[in-house]
Formats: C-alpha cells, structure tokens, sequence
C-alpha cells in the first residue's frame, strides 16, 4: 500500500487485507474458549481483546513519529507508516504458524507435554466443554432453532455498532479545529483507546470473580457509559472540560467484546460446531451492519459534533441492555429446564 497512487489501487488491496483478516478474530476467540475454564474465560478473552486496542495506541504512536519521517529516502510519511508496520506484522503473522496450538483433542502444539495435553482435555470435560462432532441435519436444526445464534448475534452487533463516539474520528477533528497540533492530534485521541484498555480489564476481572461469572452487569455499566456520554455531546454545548472527559469516557463503551465472546462459549458449551458458528456469526454479521449503518449516521458533513450518530447511538445502546437482559433471563431459563432433566434421570 505504500506505493499505491490511485485510491482504486487502495480499495482492492483493502479488499485482500480484509478476506485475509476476516477470520482471525473469531477464529482466536473460539480457540481462547476452546481452552479455558469459566472462571478464567472472561479474562482470557479480554486480554486478548485489549492486545488489539494496545495496538491501535501503538499505531496512534507511531503515526505521530512517523510524520518526522516525512521525505526521508523519498518516502512520504503515511507511506513510512505501511512500511514499519510491515516489518512489525510479518513475522507475527509467520510466527503464528508455530505457535497457534489448534484445540485440546487435537493439539500438536510443539510446547506441550502429553500429560499438558491431557490436563488440558480433562479441564475442558470438567467445565462441560463439547468436543468436536460430525455436522447433521438433527445438529443444524438444533442450532437453527435454538434462540442463541439469533440474540447473541443481536447482541455483538448492538454492541459493535453502538459503541457511539468511540468509534469516530470526533476528537481528533475536534482537536483540529481547536488549533492543536498534528502530533497532538495523532496522540491525544489515544486516552479514550487508554480507557478502553484498563476498563476491558475491570470488566474482566470483576466477571470473574466478584461477580461470579456474571457477564450482564459489565454490558449494562457500558451501556450506561453510552447514554451518558452520547447524551452530553448530542448536546454539544457543554463546558470544555466536560466535552474532553466525553471524548475520553467514550472508551468505557468499547471493552466488552471478550466477555461478550466468553458469554457465548458458555451459553453454547455442550456443542461445539454450535460454539463455532456462533462465534462467525457474531463477528461477520457486527461487520456487515458496520459497512453501512455508520455511512448513514456518521455522515462527514456533520462532523465533529455527530448529533444523529450520538442519538442513535442511545437508541442502540437501550436495545443493547435489553438483548443482554433478554440473554441472561433465557439463560437462567435454559439451566433451571437442565437441572430438573438431571434429576429426574436420578
């Protein structure tokens, strides 16, 4: 991309970039469930959820330092961008070929011990974790009819698309209208992605323990943080230093993938093509809902104040907290009908 000179050139290699990309974060997201107990996967998953925000800080980083490159070797410094981070991605990309350990029953990942391997089985039988099984018609029926492809779906897209402020350019035009440099500019809009990092780790940490496993409570606390910030900047008129804390609260909204995806796997435990498909579903369909929605209430004409995003943003939110109730109450449902099966075949 960094010899690209025609915006054609840029839609086609972003294409590629994409196809490449589209099944890795699913993809890891069922191997971190494939592994981990119920009382770590919300962490797990969270960790692994931060790397990528720890990585779009990192780029802010590096595009601020990259602009000092700019003619250097005849190379623009967006065009020093694409390169550095080429030489950054390619052996990661190469080194998970080595490392990726697959899932416990058929791991053969060179750093494990058979008696690893082995602890690793029992653990996943122990916490009620399916193993893999062939694809039937009574098995796609089962989990065509069954309400966990649908609101969990629901949920992940509500959650992608309605993190509101956070996923916009909003401060960073704010900040250059208020005159603030380019490095400022590249730099400052990385202490929401800073809060979106230590509160992902507070939802993660508090699931697993104070609160038992309870995934609800860190979705609906997000949710809140929505409407409180998008309320205030739909508004638009409000104190500067209220305006900064939006911007920067605004990352409150964005951590709950992991446990999201740790919700799921528990949900979806006792089949594990179910467990897969779930996880693809989520991922592909938040996508496909955020090739166009932000197209109609992000409009760059409005920017940066973004009144329509922001109050649509508090509608999805609303609905969000209702699909994540709606969840949690099919849920209890759902292992209440478990355990009386399970005594009545006492």
């Amino acid at each position: 991309m960094a010899k690209c000179s025609h915006a054609q050139q840029i839609y086609v290699l972003r294409f590629f970039i994409g196809l490449a990309e589209s099944t890795f974060y699913p993809g890891m997201q069922y191997i971190i469930g494939s592994w981990y107990q119920k009382s770590e996967l919300g962490k797990r998953s969270c960790i692994f959820h931060a790397s990528s925000a720890i990585g779009s800080m990192f780029s802010a980083y590096l595009m601020a330092a990259v602009y000092h490159l700019d003619g250097v070797h005849g190379f623009k410094g967006w065009q020093w961008l694409f390169i550095i981070n080429t030489v950054i991605s390619l052996p990661i990309a190469i080194s998970g070929f080595f490392f990726l350990p697959d899932v416990p029953e058929n791991t053969r990942a060179w750093y494990f011990t058979p008696a690893d391997i082995l602890l690793a089985q029992k653990r996943m039988q122990a916490d009620g974790r399916a193993n893999r099984a062939p694809f039937t018609k009574r098995k796609i029926k089962n989990i065509i009819s069954s309400w966990h492809i649908y609101l969990l779906t629901l949920l992940y897209i509500l959650f992608l698309n309605g993190g509101g402020i956070s996923g916009q350019p909003a401060f960073a035009i704010w900040l250059k209208q208020q005159g603030y440099s380019i490095p400022q500019i590249n730099a400052y809009p990385t202490l929401t992605t800073g809060v979106q990092i230590v509160t992902t780790f507070i939802y993660a940490w508090t699931s697993d323990s104070i609160l038992k496993g309870e995934r609800w409570p860190p979705i609906i606390f997000s949710g809140i943080m929505i409407l409180i910030v998008n309320t205030s900047l739909a508004i638009w008129n409000i104190p500067v230093a209220w305006k900064w804390a939006c911007f920067i609260l605004a990352g409150c909204s964005s951590g709950i993938s992991g446990l999201i995806y740790a919700w799921m796997h528990e949900i979806c435990s006792r089949d594990n093509e179910e467990r897969a498909l779930v996880a693809a579903s989520m991922n592909e369909m938040g996508h496909v809902f955020q090739t166009w929605l932000p197209l109609l209430i992000w409009q760059q004409v409005e920017a940066p104040e973004y009144r329509k995003g922001c109050l649509t943003s508090i509608g999805i939110a609303i609905a969000m907290m209702g699909t994540a109730m709606t969840v949690r109450h099919l849920q209890r449902i759902e292992t209440a009908s478990r355990r009386v099966r399970l005594f009545a075949s006492i």
